[in-house]
């Protein structure tokens, strides 16, 4: 399997299944597996929630979850949170545990296929307008790209453009060759240096979704233009 794997540089290329021109790749495979184990996750987590007493240890962990989710946005933006919770927390969490997986034998993280990685980035680059337009309106939003003159504007679709492209290929590059590095481990070395590895490789995918869900959130309260000590506070008081 690590031969296999060593021979392809993206999960796109191992089709576990086709019939004619259908394939099911593993890219799509394990995104699916991902998908599901975070709704059954937040499903199990859910189904017996309380608001007071008596609440149970996953409850416990998924505030926590939460909160800190909450508390970095916060920190970002200096406003209340709770409209970008659901966006960021959904790429933080689906990029993590899709580099989480990666302890378990045959699994290929998704997020090493650059159409993956592609597709989370292009998501930022819609919500960025959506959330900026909400907020500002689309007149003001739109006059933004015109400052200080309207010659900038080309140079601002631009940076739009790149950045989205740098989102897809930093974190494409970082899983797809750590990936790589285990399989060439794996196949002349040792068990133990390996396993090092791969536990190095679960910091990096942690701080890789980290980072990816960080950078989509400032992307995000530039296009809004909250900045601190305007709007409204942390619990949404002003």
């Amino acid at each position: 399997m690590e031969i296999l794997r060593l021979n392809q540089i993206s999960p796109d290329q191992i089709i576990l299944w086709q019939w004619g021109f259908v394939k099911i790749t593993a890219t799509l495979a394990y995104t699916w597996l991902v998908m599901a184990i975070l709704i059954l996750g937040a499903w199990l987590v859910t189904r017996r929630i309380s608001p007071e007493g008596g609440r149970s240890r996953w409850q416990g962990f998924l505030e926590v979850v939460v909160t800190t989710i909450r508390d970095q946005i916060y920190e970002i933006c200096h406003d209340d949170p709770g409209p970008y919770t659901a966006f960021v927390g959904s790429l933080f969490l689906f990029i993590g545990m899709s580099n989480f997986l990666i302890i378990f034998p045959g699994y290929v993280a998704p997020t090493s296929s650059l159409a993956t990685t592609s597709a989370l980035a292009i998501c930022v680059f819609l919500a960025v307008p959506i959330y900026g337009i909400s907020r500002q309106g689309i007149r003001n939003y739109v006059k933004e790209y015109f400052q200080p003159t309207f010659i900038f504007f080309p140079f601002h679709i631009m940076g739009e453009l790149t950045r989205t492209l740098a989102l897809a290929i930093r974190l494409f590059g970082n899983i797809m060759s750590h990936d790589k590095i285990i399989g060439i481990l794996l196949a002349i070395t040792p068990l133990f240096f390996p396993v090092v590895m791969q536990a190095l490789g679960l910091l990096i995918g942690m701080v890789q979704a980290y980072i990816f869900s960080i950078l989509a959130m400032v992307y995000i309260a530039s296009a809004v233009q909250v900045h601190e000590g305007v709007g409204t506070g942390k619990n949404g008081s002003i």
